[in-house]
């Protein structure tokens, strides 16, 4: 296999750390719109194995073209999800497979934002889910931690767990504490903003895909590891667009637990239309507010050192066991942070993310998973992903739950 990521920011390098102990690839190719921090990636990790490019991650010549110069049989894309279309188009053009972490991006109703879908996440791919068919070659959507290793374990609840499926409902928190910083996220602010800010998407089996407002349905949820009770809230996230296409069930949900002053930060750049994209004039240059705000804040692929404590990403199951009983599960997956830097110098939500797309080009590579055509990870069998997340020492756990009151942990195998 020999592999082509487009982006050597916080996740793309962390594949590039998680990636250097496996001997499944033959080529690992870092490449970025700065060929000095795609250089300096490749250098750190001293493998012959790995390479460094230049590529506009929006110019999808430049990216089939560097793809086929590689002679790439997989393009993983570790960009913001707005560089979605080009790299997508780009890996069909050259004949390659593709992953990503996060879909297409979605457009509100432009008349009833929060009740009606507009255009959806992951519609913009699965449109052109014939002509990767007909190629020969497959895209898989929002294979990162969340949407990724949550799609998987809903299949593998439906596959090993639950006879019948009420509510499949991701539920992600952490307890992470970034020291030196008023405010400092630990992922992407582009990418947040837009999650965040954007209707949350629900689904249900008699209604179908519907919105409600950002930030709504709080509910308390104890985390397992240590992490305890963090509040969490409706978020829109590729999950909900992807889980029902593949898991039969009656409801899917996103929440997020963003805390009190986050979700205040957030609202206040809506307010000031900060969380704009659209440029706008600054003393004659053309500037994206978003891209300001980003610029503003701390890399957060360089926090690492400033960070202790966990995150956890998991999804939580409900219905009826294999034996005809109630039951609610919790499959998840912590990362803490300081086993993350001491492993592969890493931040712990960038390394979470990173781990599971190399873990499936894993799984691609051994033939264990293939096929052809744009699907998302709940199509594909989780046993061996979640095997193999093991062998990487980074293994799942299963926290049973009260079915009457699934928030709150019965026992932790």
């Amino acid at each position: 296999m020999r592999i082509l990521v487009i982006g050597a920011g916080g996740v793309g390098t962390a594949v590039a750390a998680i990636a250097r102990r496996r001997d499944f690839f033959e080529r690992l190719t870092l490449a970025d719109v700065d060929p000095q921090r795609a250089a300096a990636a490749v250098e750190r990790f001293g493998d012959a194995r790995y390479g460094a490019a230049a590529v506009d991650a929006s110019d999808v010549a430049a990216i089939t073209a560097l793809a086929l110069d590689e002679r790439a049989t997989v393009v993983l894309n570790a960009c913001d999800p707005r560089f979605n279309p080009p790299i997508f188009a780009a890996a069909l053009a050259a004949g390659c497979d593709y992953i990503d972490m996060a879909a297409t991006l979605s457009e509100p109703h432009p008349e009833r934002p929060y009740e009606l879908t507009g255009v959806k996440l992951a519609d913009a791919q699965f449109e052109q889910a014939a002509a990767w068919e007909a190629a020969g070659r497959l895209a898989i959507v929002g294979l990162g931690i969340e949407p990724g290793f949550s799609d998987l374990a809903a299949r593998y609840a439906a596959d090993h767990l639950f006879s019948e499926i009420d509510e499949v409902g991701v539920r992600d928190g952490a307890d992470l504490v970034i020291d030196g910083y008023d405010f400092a996220p630990t992922f992407s602010i582009w990418t947040t903003i837009e999650e965040c800010l954007n209707p949350p998407v629900i689904w249900e089996r008699e209604r179908g895909w519907f919105t409600t407002e950002p930030f709504s349905e709080p509910e308390v949820f104890e985390f397992p590891g240590g992490i305890g009770p963090v509040e969490c809230v409706n978020v829109e996230h590729e999950e909900v667009l992807l889980i029902p296409r593949w898991v039969d069930c009656r409801r899917v949900t996103f929440k997020y637990g963003l805390g009190d002053e986050f979700i205040e930060v957030l609202r206040t750049l809506h307010k000031l239309g900060l969380d704009g994209t659209a440029p706008i004039d600054v003393r004659g240059q053309q500037v994206s507010p978003r891209d300001v705000v980003a610029a503003a804040l701390p890399d957060p692929a360089r926090l690492g050192d400033r960070m202790r404590g966990r995150t956890c990403a998991g999804t939580l199951v409900t219905g009826t066991g294999l034996d005809g009983a109630p039951k609610a599960t919790y499959i998840h997956h912590i990362a803490d942070n300081a086993q993350t830097m001491a492993l592969d110098d890493c931040q712990a939500v960038v390394w979470q993310t990173a781990i599971n797309p190399v873990v499936g080009l894993e799984l691609l590579a051994g033939g264990t998973w293939s096929g052809a055509g744009v699907i998302g990870p709940a199509a594909l069998d989780p046993a061996p992903f979640f095997e193999l997340l093991g062998a990487y020492g980074s293994p799942h756990a299963i926290s049973e739950r009260d079915p009457a009151n699934p928030s709150a942990p019965l026992t932790t195998d």
